[in-house]
């Protein structure tokens, strides 16, 4: 019994022993639980696609990343990021408030856990996208257009596990968007550049989400609920490893457009190998160890295109 209680108490949503617990007031915390802001492995993934092509489109530290406006599109990304994750996070818990209680990792979310009300939830998502909308309206009007044709998708996204087993392709849509506004606003255009950095990051989240997914599978199947961890099932390992490849070959395509050391990018594909072969898809912690690694594969890719 002592084993299983480590166990269950690691492989949770809230530990109790995060700065948000430590250092906010009692009465925030669950929000911030609802924001995920104790967890930003997250906010992470979704602003390093539009950081990529930021970089890529402002030529790196040879061209214009040092000067103000590309920094301040830097900072605007970062918080962009945040404010986007969390809301989606907290769309994601409303939409799965009579689920998350049947699930050992997510019961004691906000809303299953009733810390927080349905409409304290839908206000406060609502909050985060309007001031996600006053950080959009600092870019131009076609990454405006870009961002704004995203809200929809970001609070549909969390149903396709009830209708698809294609849940995580429906994420590596809405989670990449920022791919193509990183490119939008430096340039006012679309480019192949950007596409093939979008469409790398789609497969890169496939896998990726596949990974964090096997966490749930067993809980998922006694809900009915739809993953490409129970579809994949015991192939998931070689299916991974083919998203991966078909990621790192669009970033790879991406980066012979822009400059000429495109060898550097077998760097982010030893990561992958690497994540591939630690991998253990029936043990929640090696998931969950492998699905936040991809933060350091975030930072190599970022660190390879300003250079």
């Amino acid at each position: 019994m002592a084993r299983k209680h480590k166990k269950d108490v690691a492989h949770t949503d809230m530990t109790g022993k995060t700065f948000v617990d430590a250092c906010l007031a009692e009465q925030l915390r669950p929000y911030a639980h609802l924001a995920r802001w104790d967890r930003p492995i997250g906010t992470w993934l979704v602003l390093f696609p539009g950081w990529w092509t930021l970089a890529l489109a402002s030529g790196g530290v040879t061209g214009e990343l040092l000067q103000w406006e590309t920094l301040r599109l830097f900072l605007i990304f970062a918080a962009g990021a945040f404010l986007v994750r969390g809301a989606g996070c907290t769309v994601n818990d409303i939409w799965d408030r009579d689920i998350d209680g049947g699930v050992e990792r997510t019961q004691k979310r906000p809303l299953a856990a009733g810390t927080v009300t349905l409409k304290q939830a839908l206000g406060f998502a609502g909050l985060q996208f309007l001031l996600g909308l006053l950080l959009l309206l600092q870019l131009n009007h076609f990454t405006i257009m870009i961002g704004v044709a995203s809200v929809l998708p970001i609070c549909l996204y969390p149903l396709l596990k009830r209708v698809t087993w294609w849940p995580q392709l429906g994420l590596g849509l809405v989670f990449n968007i920022s791919a193509l506004m990183g490119w939008a606003a430096v340039t006012g255009t679309m480019a192949w550049t950007a596409i093939f950095i979008y469409l790398g990051c789609i497969c890169w989240t496939i896998g990726y989400d596949t990974i964090y997914a096997h966490q749930d599978k067993e809980d998922d199947a006694r809900l009915g609920l739809k993953s490409t961890a129970r579809l994949f099932g015991k192939h998931s390992k070689p299916l991974v490893g083919l998203f991966y490849v078909l990621a790192w070959l669009f970033w790879t395509a991406a980066s012979l457009i822009v400059f000429t050391h495109a060898w550097l990018m077998l760097l982010p594909g030893l990561h992958l190998i690497w994540q591939l072969a630690v991998w253990r898809a029936d043990e929640p912690e090696s998931c969950l160890k492998i699905f936040r690694s991809n933060r350091t594969l975030g930072w190599v890719v970022l660190v390879l295109f300003l250079l």
